[in-house]
């Protein structure tokens, strides 16, 4: 699966522009190069309200605990079942978002994601017993898995190439903020009225979704030129949009001559390469550890011998100026470069923690220790903020042709809530294991991402879409060009 269009070639002319002349489109190396409008602003905006619900949904079960178990007498496990059952919400809407997403367009998926959620929060605000609660949680985590597929894949649909890596990770950075306005909140608030401010972000999505325009690659799909050309008018402000508009229209119309990939089709060889590139980043993303960090750390900190809350105000004040920073380099500095640091960022700091316990283990070195541990979380937190948390999310918006995206983003999306829910799950048994073997097996694994990183993912940095999806999927955009002849 050597890709020399991507990496040795001239990334302005992949294989099907070259093969096809049919779907030239003049200049098109200025094609998807604009700036930012007040609607494309407004428009991505809106859109990561929804990754703001995402992160204070996440984020809400940690100030929540004391206060919910008082309240209505829940045992440890019933409240951890009521913290991990969002995950199980998560997979169900991850399952039906991108089949969705195509039907209804993503505005409509947006839409129909924020009724589960604001349903959801005033079921948990209003319970009385256990079941309603985790009932409310797992309409939230419904939602969750609709918005965590659809706000990156709309945002990258109606951004100009040259911004469009900044503006998804602006996805990463509203989850970050989320997390921590949650954690703040949740520390002067009760649990129901907690509940009550998460309806806000959902209601803000709501509305702002009747004054954006729908994804113009979305409209082109389903056959509404006009539509499309003035949705993407509009994103664009006074840019002639011929160009852009002709490159999307040619290339959806000929990939829809192919048929609706379903799951099943995915496996074929032609879509190898950008289905191993976006399991393989959402599996190495999970598994790296995230979720054990960022549910455990409070405890991290104390079976290191540090305090629990400085641990934890410390992490929130690394992990939101590292996001934004990922973000401000997204589009400077590279896909590659940005994930390739960030990766291996989070395979010291999962090494240093690990050390950590090994050397307490033996009792060596315990007066700093502790200190190790605490400098392993944060280094572990700031580089996966920096790249990790966010750039899988956009490669997997970018790598998928518009006749597979339905299908591979269910998948892939599934997959990431799949794999968070069994670290989450495992991490307290593996803790018991080795404290210390649990972090050096995290390790590894972001070891590994660095060479699957290295070894598998192109640049896409600069690229539009159509260029992306066509040098990643060589066969497919043969089979269109004997299509065409």
């Amino acid at each position: 699966m050597a890709n020399d269009s991507v990496e040795e070639g001239n990334p302005s002319r992949p294989l099907l522009y070259e093969e096809n002349s049919e779907l030239r489109c003049g200049d098109c190396s200025g094609s998807g190069t604009s700036s930012a409008t007040t609607v494309l602003v407004l428009s991505t905006f809106v859109a990561v309200a929804g990754s703001y619900v995402f992160g204070s949904a996440v984020g809400y079960s940690s100030p929540a605990q004391s206060g919910i178990i008082k309240d209505l007498g829940l045992s440890v496990a019933e409240y951890s079942l009521f913290g991990s059952i969002v995950t199980i919400g998560a997979m169900l809407g991850a399952i039906i978002s991108g089949k969705l997403a195509d039907y209804t367009g993503r505005r409509g998926t947006m839409g129909l994601a924020e009724i589960f959620c604001i349903v959801g929060w005033l079921d948990i605000a209003f319970s009385k017993v256990a079941w309603w609660l985790d009932l409310g949680r797992l309409l939230v985590g419904c939602g969750m898995g609709l918005l965590s597929y659809v706000v990156p894949v709309y945002i990258a649909e109606i951004t100009p190439k040259n911004l469009r890596g900044g503006f998804t990770t602006v996805h990463q950075l509203m989850i970050c903020l989320g997390v921590s306005l949650s954690y703040l909140i949740g520390a002067s608030v009760n649990w129901r009225t907690l509940a009550l401010i998460g309806t806000i972000p959902c209601l803000i999505q709501l509305i702002g979704l009747f004054f954006i325009p729908e994804s113009p690659r979305w409209l082109a799909k389903n056959g509404q030129r006009k539509e499309c050309e003035a949705a993407l008018q509009r994103l664009r402000g006074d840019d002639d949009i011929s160009n852009e508009a002709a490159e999307i229209r040619e290339y959806t119309e000929t990939l829809l001559r192919l048929s609706e990939a379903g799951i099943l089709e995915l496996f074929q060889w032609k879509y190898a390469h950008s289905l191993i590139v976006g399991v393989g980043l959402m599996v190495l993303q999970q598994f790296g550890g995230v979720n054990a960090v960022a549910f455990y750390a409070s405890s991290i900190f104390i079976s290191a011998g540090f305090s629990g809350s400085i641990g934890m105000i410390a992490m929130v004040i690394v992990q939101l100026p590292m996001t934004l920073l990922g973000v401000l380099l997204m589009d400077k500095s590279g896909r590659r470069p940005l994930l390739l640091v960030s990766a291996a960022g989070t395979c010291l700091g999962c090494l240093l923690v690990g050390l950590s316990f090994l050397l307490q283990d033996l009792h060596q070195w315990e007066q700093v220790t502790p200190h190790w541990a605490l400098v392993g979380v944060l280094v572990y937190t700031g580089s996966f903020s920096l790249g990790m948390g966010g750039i899988p999310w956009v490669i997997m918006s970018e790598i998928f042709p518009i006749n597979m995206k339905g299908s591979a983003g269910s998948l892939v999306t599934l997959v990431s809530w799949l794999g968070s829910w069994i670290v989450s799950y495992a991490f307290n048994f593996l803790m018991k294991w080795s404290s210390a073997g649990t972090f050096m097996v995290f390790s590894g694994i972001c070891c590994l991402t660095v060479l699957f990183v290295a070894k598998l993912l192109p640049e896409t940095k600069d690229r539009t879409l159509e260029e992306i999806q066509a040098s990643m999927n060589p066969l497919s955009a043969k089979k269109i060009d004997l299509t065409d002849s």
